[in-house]
């Protein structure tokens, strides 16, 4: 299969993909974390701090152990065990218990294919590269040294590491959920990887931490520092953090500002090799030749090849026909923690309850508007022109008709793009019956451009799916704020979607569906990873 044509595969006609008659060998299922072995590790402590508001830190001052070992629970954390009650497949009066780990960050079939390692200069522990982990809520030391210059160069010195406290790296581990979802695995480790980057910024914000997220690094550099075998594992993003805004430097949005031009090959030569071992349980791994392909044509080996996007210079469209002004947008009141907290997704607990305009007014206003980021792809200075935004079909909303809405962020406003109630079309796009669409009020969809962010090469399609991923979780969060349940579905007709709201002719396509609504869950019993 040539590699454009498994992108589009990927999209609109997941069977290509992902064959049905795959069989899933689930006693040998690889673990959710990866688990280092015989290396130095430092505990951190479980005493994590119950609420969370956003912070500026008016003075630089020191990060300790304490503080960071938080941040990273609160970003990709152990949080929950649940034990869920399913009725039985031979539908004799039992029941079967399925028992879930749970963390702040949503994954698809609860797999969790990321990674978290990070780069950390901050007090009471050695400066070095460090992998989380998360099983044992510890860091595990994979390197020790200052690589403040390594780093920089192999982000095409566009960051200033010097005068910041560390650097997060977002990976993708692909076994992980490839023996369950084949080639399809794909689309799920960058969004997976997205919804990790969208939390890890928003619980930056809340510790006071300046942040950006770069997409375009060189590969093998990176994982040469890190000690990770391409065949297994390939980070995703590089998130450098400091204490003070503004302390993130980068070039004047020429990447070709600099003149040094750096090579993944030649930074390789300056390290030692690590070869660590880790355990990840599942004795008979599978080959996954695709995934490796996409990989490596995906990777940048020079900083030559950096680039940004094309400057849009698009505005907010006039007001016309369908367009509707919505109400002020009101913030939630809870803290961000209580927020993490309640995050359910319901499925089939999705129930009828009361919602108006207002709320849909504050989730869509909220979840864009957080959305904005830092980054290596957009030109400095320019203004906040997201590549991915909502969409939604309503039903059942107070002050609002019943259709298909487009949200123009700049105008806070909606665009009604065909009325009705779509809620029978998108429940015959299911490909399996896993939300009752009658039940829920409103359903998101994420829309982005059918290009695929070609201007990047096959590099574009993770960093769009990163993206969708980012604006899922600030979605989600937003809703859970107010007490909604949001459910992101990728088993739905693309083409359908697609259809109702005529993003074809526009060259956008819906890249995630989110139902959103009230909810009850069923029995099961949950208990908190945390005091």
């Amino acid at each position: 299969m040539q590699l454009d044509e498994f992108l589009h595969n990927l999209h609109f006609d997941i069977d290509n993909v992902r064959p049905v008659d795959v069989d899933v060998d689930w006693e040998d299922a690889p673990l959710p974390f990866k688990l280092y072995q015989n290396l130095p590790a430092t505990p951190l402590s479980f005493d994590a701090c119950t609420e969370l508001s956003a912070s500026r830190r008016t003075a630089r001052r020191a990060v300790r152990l304490q503080e960071i070992g938080n941040f990273f629970w609160y970003s990709y954390g152990l949080t929950q065990l649940c034990h869920v009650m399913l009725p039985a497949d031979d539908g004799e009066a039992r029941s079967n218990v399925m028992q879930m780990l749970r963390r702040y960050v949503p994954s698809g079939g609860a797999l969790y294919p990321s990674e978290l390692y990070a780069y950390l200069k901050v007090d009471d522990v050695s400066p070095g590269i460090y992998h989380y982990d998360v099983a044992h809520h510890r860091f595990v030391l994979l390197r020790e040294g200052n690589f403040d210059l390594y780093l920089e160069r192999a982000l095409g010195h566009r960051c200033q590491l010097e005068s910041c406290f560390g650097a997060l790296f977002v990976s993708t581990m692909f076994w992980k959920n490839f023996y369950k979802y084949h080639n399809f695995s794909y689309r799920l480790q960058a969004l997976d990887a997205g919804a990790l980057i969208g939390q890890l910024l928003e619980v930056a914000k809340r510790f006071g931490y300046a942040s950006a997220v770069y997409f375009q690094f060189l590969d093998r550099a990176i994982q040469h520092l890190l000690g990770l075998r391409d065949e297994e594992e390939s980070v995703y993003a590089v998130i450098p953090l400091a204490c003070a805004e503004g302390s993130i430097a980068r070039c004047d949005g020429n990447t070709n500002a600099v003149d040094t031009v750096e090579s993944a090959q030649e930074l390789c030569q300056e390290l030692v090799g690590l070869e660590h071992r880790h355990y990840s349980k599942s004795v008979r791994k599978g080959k996954y030749p695709l995934l490796l392909q996409m990989n490596e044509a995906a990777m940048l080996h020079t900083t030559e090849r950096f680039t940004q996007m094309p400057t849009s210079g698009t505005e907010s469209n006039p007001a016309g026909e369908g367009a509707i002004d919505l109400p002020a947008a009101q913030r939630s009141q809870g803290d961000f923690a209580t927020a993490c907290r309640r995050r359910f997704s319901p499925a089939l607990d999705f129930v009828q309850g009361h919602i108006d305009v207002r709320e849909l007014s504050a989730i869509m206003s909220e979840t864009m508007l957080s959305f904005a980021y830092d980054n290596d792809i957009d030109p400095n200075g320019q203004e906040f022109d997201p590549r991915v935004s909502l969409a939604s079909c309503v039903h059942g909303v107070e002050g609002l008709n019943d259709g298909a809405y487009l949200y123009d962020f700049k105008r806070h406003g909606l665009q009604l793009l065909q009325s009705g109630d779509h809620r029978l079309r998108l429940q015959e796009g299911l490909s399996m019956p896993t939300v009752n669409f009658f039940q829920v009020p409103l359903c998101f969809h994420l829309v982005g451009s059918r290009d695929r962010y070609q201007v990047f090469g096959y590099r574009g399609y993770r960093m769009q799916q990163m993206e969708v991923g980012m604006c899922l979780q600030r979605l989600l969060l937003s809703a859970s704020a107010r007490g909604l349940g949001g459910h992101p579905l990728l088993g739905y007709d693309e083409g359908a979607c697609d259809d109702i709201y005529n993003f074809e002719a526009q060259g956008k396509t819906c890249l995630i569906e989110v139902p959103v609504g009230h909810y009850r869950k069923t029995a099961r019993f949950e208990g908190a990873l945390y005091w």
